[in-house]
């Protein structure tokens, strides 16, 4: 009797073992959707941009020198070069609401958390542009692109195709810039750009963009962390959430740097950590 007691409980034990080990699998797969939010967000708008007329010359995740910022370096999301405007394009992945002025040096995201006004960050993406390809203001076009899972409580001329500084939801982005040319068309007659200069200002950008991946690992850190490079090593000194400025601890810093696919290489403060 003692031997049948064993053997049922000896044959019961592979299903339960059987059983935890089928759950692990799917635990994984669960993480891994998860992930990736903004690098997902990123893809979707270089689809729409790679979509658009092929005389259009779009470069994306530039890393050019800036001498007025922090770091010494501006990193620039989306630049697409047309025969009627530049347009220098800003990504966001935050949820909720997104309220703030033109003129606002911060904004907040659900009235909770403030974040850098966008377009302070996309004035400075255009000034170091134009320190390499010699472009006068009034031809660049500020768009910031937010996902559909925020709301907007802005000015509303930053909804008014009229302005040079506009914010979309990702998935009107490419709607947008065409409406925006549109205008453009309208009020000049002929291009401002010839295909000869897009190529040359492509060119010269692509040229300028920092591939190296060790260099380009310690620049965008530099960047990101809003430190202050003190040797040739690019030894970072301090670090600043990119989002309200707000200075944090070295341990902060390194969890945001370390996880590449939630942070996209930037520092958050731990308030602003809960937004992306």
């Amino acid at each position: 009797m003692l031997s049948k007691i064993f053997n049922i409980f000896k044959n019961t034990k592979k299903p339960i073992e059987q059983h935890a080990i089928e759950k692990t699998p799917s635990k994984k797969m669960d993480n891994q959707k998860s992930i990736r939010k903004g690098e997902l967000g990123e893809y979707k708008v270089t689809i729409q941009l790679d979509q658009m007329p092929k005389e259009y010359r779009h470069l994306s995740d530039l890393l050019l020198p800036n001498p007025k910022a922090k770091s010494g370096y501006s990193q620039i999301d989306h630049i697409l070069v047309t025969p009627y405007a530049i347009f220098i394009i800003e990504t966001k992945n935050y949820s909720g609401e997104i309220k703030g002025g033109r003129e606002d040096k911060h904004w907040t995201v659900n009235k909770r958390f403030k974040m850098l006004n966008p377009f302070y960050q996309n004035y400075g993406h255009i000034e170091s542009i134009r320190s390499i390809i010699q472009v006068e203001k009034e031809h660049f076009v500020s768009l910031v692109s937010f996902t559909r899972r925020c709301t907007f409580s802005v000015d509303p001329e930053l909804r008014k195709i009229g302005s040079n500084d506009l914010i979309v939801y990702d998935i009107e982005l490419t709607e947008f810039i065409q409406r925006k040319i549109n205008r453009l068309r309208e009020l000049n007659k002929e291009h401002r750009f010839t295909a000869e200069q897009i190529e040359s200002m492509y060119e010269l950008l692509k040229r300028e963009n920092i591939t190296d991946s060790k260099a380009r690992a310690s620049h965008v850190e530099g960047l990101k962390s809003g430190g202050k490079l003190t040797d040739k090593n690019h030894a970072v000194t301090e670090h600043t959430c990119v989002d309200c400025g707000k200075t944090v601890t070295e341990k902060i810093a390194k969890f945001c740097l370390a996880n590449q696919s939630r942070f996209q290489g930037k520092v958050y403060c731990y308030e602003h950590q809960k937004t992306h």
